[in-house]
């Protein structure tokens, strides 16, 4: 029989490292992507591929490059030990580092598409009305470009939701404080215990589809409109 109650743990967790992570990419992706469709400067496409290599690394290449970066002895881990005491080795905030990575290119991509795909005009006119900068994204340009970026944050929050070769390496698998679903889902099939394996993977299963039906209709409806 399987513990259901227990089943939950690894899917509220996901769904948390998820939620930090997607919301961490709507901040960073989206300025990243608006830098990239609106500036023009040397060595912008290298920089584009440098930041969509996420995306086709080995995951447990990205997790090695974690560990050089935010490990105890990496640059940065070292850093924020030892002036601020904070550690993101095996912690569920180092998952929510390794998730943020893995999806960034997503909505990153989908953003400067979608920003690119915004007549200069539109915003040239709303300048001249005497718009700031400021006013005319989030007046013009975003409601023109909502459309992809959201469809960018929702991929990046799936992607978030399944990570897990990055996670396992950077934040390891302790039950109830590390352990995602998919973490759960490989050690359950390791350990022979299909009941809970079928569990998991019902669970995120279900999961994604109300995610899918959640984005069609926030898609379809703003079409509508």
């Amino acid at each position: 029989m399987t513990d259901w109650s227990t089943a939950w743990i690894p899917l509220l967790l996901s769904l948390k490292v998820a939620g930090w992570a997607t919301g961490l990419n709507l901040v960073l992706g989206t300025a990243v992507g608006l830098l990239l469709a609106r500036r023009r400067f040397p060595g912008r496409e290298l920089l584009d591929s440098i930041l969509t290599l996420p995306m086709v690394l080995p995951p447990t290449v990205l997790g090695y490059y974690l560990l050089v970066v935010v490990g105890k002895r990496g640059w940065l881990g070292a850093w924020l030990n030892e002036h601020f005491g904070i550690q993101l080795i095996f912690t569920w905030q180092g998952a929510v580092v390794a998730a943020t990575i893995v999806a960034f290119p997503l909505v990153m991509k989908s953003a400067r598409t979608a920003f690119e795909g915004v007549e200069p005009q539109l915003e040239n006119a709303g300048r001249v009305l005497g718009l700031g900068e400021a006013a005319l994204f989030f007046r013009v340009t975003l409601p023109l470009a909502w459309r992809g970026v959201l469809a960018g944050v929702l991929l990046a929050f799936a992607r978030a939701l399944g990570e897990f070769g990055a996670t396992l390496m950077v934040a390891g698998s302790i039950p109830g404080r590390t352990q995602t679903l998919s973490i759960a889902i490989y050690e359950a099939v390791q350990a022979g215990q299909d009941d809970e394996a079928n569990a998991l993977v019902l669970i995120v299963s279900i999961t994604c589809v109300l995610v899918l039906v959640l984005a069609s209709r926030l898609v379809g409806g703003s079409t509508r409109k």
